[in-house]
């Protein structure tokens, strides 16, 4: 991964495999809890998604099964995804920490005060 910022279906995907492996359609479903409902992800975004990140190796295929003559793969985190998850946090957490930070040390001014 590069320095920069990790896309956010990324981030939520790796997060909804960071306790347990999970198949396609349980990953929509926690997507959309971790999210609050607000990321709705969309079958062909999911599995584009998920072909990225086994390209990147951030994820594996945990296990493949046939169910109701369909094929259906499991997915985990590796430990690169493990650790790429981590730094992210790591980031987003110091961002959040100096924002709260400034929020709370400025000086609040009324609507429409000159700068």
């Amino acid at each position: 991964m590069t320095e920069r910022a990790m896309q956010e279906s990324t981030l939520l995907l790796l997060t909804a495999l960071a306790d347990a492996p999970r198949h396609g359609y349980a990953l929509i479903g926690e997507v959309d809890a971790i999210s609050g409902g607000r990321v709705r992800m969309r079958t062909g975004t999911l599995y584009g998604a998920l072909d990225r990140l086994l390209q990147q190796e951030l994820i594996e295929i945990a296990a493949e099964e046939v169910v109701d003559g369909r094929a259906r793969r499991t997915y985990a985190l590796t430990a690169a995804g493990r650790e790429v998850l981590a730094v992210e946090a790591e980031r987003l957490r110091t961002v959040a920490a100096e924002a709260q930070r400034r929020l709370g040390t400025a000086a609040v001014r009324p609507r429409g005060a000159g700068a």
